[in-house]
């Protein structure tokens, strides 16, 4: 569930578009890193300006009061991944076919086991982490326009061109520049502005909702879900973007005075647009970047969506990193606090000390401190992750030898 940020955290937003130079140097770490971990059980690799150092479960804030009871699922998915891409997760995955996940006594024997936590600190020795929340969201819509349905989410148009130059720059396989031909030249895509006040991608609809606002954080949030008028929930996934890198509008209603920065959340914005509905259209075009969307139909229901290394998302205990610091597919532990559901704006919340997979990216997830928790599906999820924007610690756990 690759997502596009709310600046400052007040957005987690995934499939923004950077310049070619950030990718590039975002891309050869992730394959240096990942060379290195192909070559060694060990191996590790970490941003220029991070350090990792090795503990004792013993120092990790919480770890006995996480029951673990529903991480043995989300580890064995893992494994289907991990096993066939790093040689020291293949040893790990093996083990675990002797180990009864429904015993919590004995997931923690095998975690303490196989794996070592390691504190990560950048240059300077912090060892805070930021850590904010996102989820799946749930619309109401409809295969036609019709009624209160309509507000498009559009598939890919036709007329998307993606330039790819990896047969002859392989280093830039991961990149994609994105637009449409114009003559013998390719040029900028539309903005969101452009293709709703023009009507540009007419004939290209997918399905048809009910809410301008929940349609724009869908798109936030990378994929979601979509109850017809006959019951039946339609499950919609990222499919491409029209090229143009994600802007806040949240930071743009602080720059305007309307929201202050501490009370900004998905929920004040929400609240924000519901008082000023003619401002509307204002606020969702200062954000250039469209995304397009695919119905995702082999997907059980019961299972969350699909993040970045094409595996289920588990509620609380899959989270989204930077991969150029903690390698995907890693186990994490976080202990930070969550807001509690419909609590007041400036609720404390409650202790958030659980062990995680790192299952997930986002481009507003950046730096060995950042990490951005999956809540789950619907309203109450979305309650939390709207709020959720905490200090915290974060761990890495890496395989031993």
């Amino acid at each position: 569930m690759v997502k596009t940020g709310l600046a400052q955290g007040v957005e987690s937003a995934r499939f923004t578009v950077r310049s070619i130079g950030r990718h590039l140097g975002q891309f050869l770490t992730w394959l240096l890193v990942s060379t290195s971990l192909l070559l060694s059980s060990t191996a590790w690799a970490v941003g220029p300006q991070a350090k990792i150092r090795p503990i004792g479960f013993h120092e990790l804030p919480g770890w006995s009061s996480d029951g673990l009871h529903d991480f043995w699922p989300a580890l064995m998915g893992n494994c289907s991944v991990m096993r066939q891409r790093i040689t020291g997760w293949a040893k790990v995955c093996k083990a675990s076919e002797q180990v009864s996940g429904g015993d919590a006594s004995a997931v923690r024997q095998f975690v303490e086991t196989w794996f070592t936590p390691h504190e990560i600190t950048d240059a300077k020795g912090t060892r805070s982490a930021t850590v904010t929340g996102y989820y799946e969201p749930l619309l109401r819509g409809s295969r036609v326009r019709e009624g209160a349905f309509q507000i498009p989410l559009y598939r890919t148009p036709k007329d998307l061109v993606n330039v790819d130059l990896s047969s002859i720059y392989p280093e830039i396989k991961a990149l994609r520049l994105r637009g449409r031909l114009e003559g013998n030249r390719v040029v900028p895509y539309p903005t969101r502005e452009e293709i709703e006040k023009k009507g540009l991608l007419a004939g290209h609809e997918l399905l048809w909702v009910d809410d301008a606002v929940e349609a724009f954080f869908l798109q936030v949030q990378g994929s979601g879900r979509v109850v017809l008028p006959n019951g039946e929930a339609v499950r919609v996934g990222y499919a491409e973007q029209n090229g143009y890198p994600y802007r806040s509008i949240g930071r743009y209603l602080i720059d305007k005075g309307e929201l202050k920065p501490n009370d900004a959340s998905m929920q004040s914005i929400k609240r924000w647009m519901a008082a000023n509905p003619h401002r509307r259209d204002e606020v969702l075009h200062q954000n250039p970047s469209v995304v397009f969307f695919k119905e995702i139909g082999n997907l059980k229901s019961n299972l969350g969506p699909l993040g970045s290394m094409g595996l289920p998302l588990t509620p609380r205990r899959s989270v989204a990193v930077d991969p150029r610091y903690v390698m995907p597919g890693s186990l994490v532990f976080l202990s930070t606090r969550v807001p509690n559901v419909g609590a007041a704006p400036r609720d404390p919340g409650q202790p958030f000390q659980q062990l995680m997979i790192a299952q997930d990216t986002g481009s507003a997830i950046l730096g060995p401190h950042r990490s951005d928790i999956f809540f789950g599906t619907g309203n109450e999820a979305g309650d939390v992750a709207g709020r959720m924007r905490s200090e915290g610690q974060m761990f890495v756990l890496l395989p031993n030898p």
